[in-house]
């Protein structure tokens, strides 16, 4: 089972202010952010579901938009939750350690699984279950925030796919995580 990242952070490392707040990434000014590399389309193309924690699940809710059209979400979580009907089919819910969930995903026939939320990621890494990273890091310091990494994850070492830059100073950096032995 391959695990991906596909994330944005700040300069600083952050992926949203302290209070969950995302609008820093939505400037105009850094539109073209997402036409390098690869890109979220191709990218999630290769997806079979996306796994992502309660907090970022909220947050999506409150987007115009549904952006995970035709793949399905699975939100981890320990609270009794119900899926808003407009997502009926759409998104489930589970609970369970990461291994927990790979297993039962693969099992399911599953390939390729998308991680995403800042808690959700570092749980996963901490399982040695995250394979690449695609981190776009945008040219901004927020100074303080919810951090992509934490203090307490364990060391892995990292093999750069690729780095691809554009005009507004947004750097995407791939990478493939080399087991440790």
């Amino acid at each position: 089972m391959k695990c991906s990242v596909y994330i944005a952070a700040s300069t600083d490392g952050f992926i949203a202010k302290s209070d969950g707040d995302i609008a820093w990434l939505l400037r105009s000014d850094y539109e073209d952010a997402g036409k390098i590399g690869l890109v979220y389309d191709e990218f999630i193309s290769t997806v079979d579901a996306i796994v992502m924690g309660r907090h970022s699940f909220e947050k999506v809710l409150t987007f115009n938009k549904w952006y995970y059209e035709g793949t399905e979400v699975i939100v981890l979580t320990t609270k009794d939750l119900t899926v808003p009907e407009k997502l009926t089919g759409k998104v489930r819910f589970e609970s369970g350690t990461p291994h927990d969930i790979v297993a039962k995903l693969a099992k399911e026939g599953k390939k390729h699984l998308y991680i995403d939320g800042g808690i959700t990621i570092q749980r996963f890494l901490e399982a040695s279950l995250i394979n690449e990273l695609t981190i776009t890091v945008i040219p901004i310091l927020l100074g303080s925030g919810i951090p992509l990494f934490d203090n307490g994850g364990k060391e892995q070492p990292l093999e750069l796919i690729e780095v691809f830059t554009s005009v507004n100073g947004s750097v995407r950096k791939r990478y493939r995580i080399k087991s440790v032995e």
